[in-house]
C-alpha cells in the first residue's frame, strides 16, 4: 500500500565522466571481440580521444551546472 507521506525527492546528477567512459569502453570492447580494430596503436588513440572528449563534456557540464 502506499504511504501518504510527502518525501522531498532527490535530484541525482548524471556523472557525465562516468557515463561516456563506459560506453567508450563497451563500444571498443565490442569492436576488439569482433575483430573490426585489429591495430593496438588506433586502439589506444581512439580510446585517449574518447577520454578526452568525456572529460570535456564533463567539464562543460559542472560550469553550466554551477551557472
Amino acid at each position: 500500500m502506499p504511504r501518504d507521506v510527502e518525501r522531498r525527492r532527490r535530484v541525482h546528477r548524471t556523472d557525465w565522466m562516468a557515463l561516456l567512459s563506459g560506453v567508450l569502453f563497451v563500444v571498443l570492447g565490442i569492436l576488439v571481440v569482433t575483430r573490426e580494430i585489429t591495430d593496438w596503436l588506433v586502439l589506444w588513440g581512439v580510446m585517449v580521444l574518447g577520454l578526452a572528449f568525456a572529460g570535456l563534456v564533463a567539464i562543460i557540464a559542472r560550469g553550466l551546472r554551477r551557472k
